[in-house]
């Protein structure tokens, strides 16, 4: 072999030994900038393109399952929420059924059975005449420059009774930003004289008390007050208290009150008269009307 075909062969092998290796690809040539992209896994040779499709539809089946699942939680708490009012209401519904027939079932001025008028009366059909009754009530009275709120409670036991009532007396002066208040006591016990099923009559005596900032007066206390039926569950009723010191008071009422089982409404008309150096300033006393409700068992 002549000396040039050696020089050329060996240059040839050098140039081949110390080239880098090259990248295999088809149609495209290598950049090494180019930011590398995710590919799908490698199939087996031969494996049809429809293996790779049912295998992403596989998993978003999958992530849908899961958003499925946490509506479906969402749905159950609503279901949960829904199903506890359901319960409160029956709950409630049952509490004021049942308060409601019971007080229509209690309660004095249920009257005579007509189909046995010669029968024992019952306890419910005594009315006023009842061997014990208890009642409780409040009576409000729009008053000009004001507003009264009266309490009474009550009990009679035979003949004899108590009877407690609690007078709030509310008087604006001169502006709305100023409150004249004043409270009005009286502690009785009652006799009642005259006690048949439609009537009972009481007179009452006790004492008295005013409320006044930074002073109270306690004073004697007497008065007397009817109860009479007037037409099936409606009653008549009317009462006169009087304090003749150490301050003057003059407190009667009269009206009506109409009996729905144990449910008293009532309304009539008052007439308040005290001491001008105690009564509330800007209220102005005297007759007024009134109306409220109460129990009686």
């Amino acid at each position: 072999m002549s000396f040039p075909k050696v020089v050329l062969g060996g240059g040839l092998l050098v140039g081949l030994l110390a080239a880098p290796p090259a990248e295999a690809r088809f149609g495209k040539h290598s950049d090494s900038n180019e930011t590398s992209k995710p590919v799908h896994k490698a199939s087996a040779i031969g494996a049809d393109d429809d293996d790779a499709k049912e295998e992403d539809e596989n998993q978003n089946r999958s992530s849908k399952t899961t958003t499925v699942s946490s509506t479906d939680d969402c749905c159950s708490s609503s279901a949960s929420d829904d199903a506890a009012a359901i319960i409160l209401g029956a709950v409630f519904e049952l509490l004021f059924r049942g308060m409601g027939e019971a007080i229509a079932a209690t309660g004095t001025h249920h009257g005579h059975d007509i189909d046995a008028p010669d029968a024992t009366p019952e306890r419910n059909s005594l009315r006023h005449a009842v061997p014990f009754s208890f009642r409780a009530g409040v009576l409000a009275s729009p008053l000009e420059g004001g507003m009264g709120l009266d309490f009474d409670l009550g009990w009679d036991v035979h003949q004899f009774g108590v009877d407690l009532r609690l007078s709030r007396l509310v008087g604006t002066w001169e502006s709305s930003t100023y409150r004249d208040e004043r409270t009005l006591g009286e502690m009785h016990v009652t006799f009642s004289p005259i006690v048949r099923e439609d009537l009972r009559l009481r007179v009452e005596a006790g004492v008295s008390l005013l409320d006044l900032p930074g002073s109270v007066y306690v004073g004697p206390s007497a008065g007397m007050s009817v109860e009479a039926c007037v037409l099936g569950p409606l009653d008549a009723e009317a009462r006169l208290q009087l304090t003749p010191g150490p301050y003057q008071q003059v407190d009667a009422r009269a009206g009506l009150a109409l009996h729905l089982g144990s449910l008293m409404l009532r309304g009539g008309a008052r007439y308040l008269a005290l001491d001008s150096e105690v009564a509330p300033l800007g209220l102005a006393l005297g007759f007024t009307p009134e109306f409220g409700m109460g129990f009686t068992f």
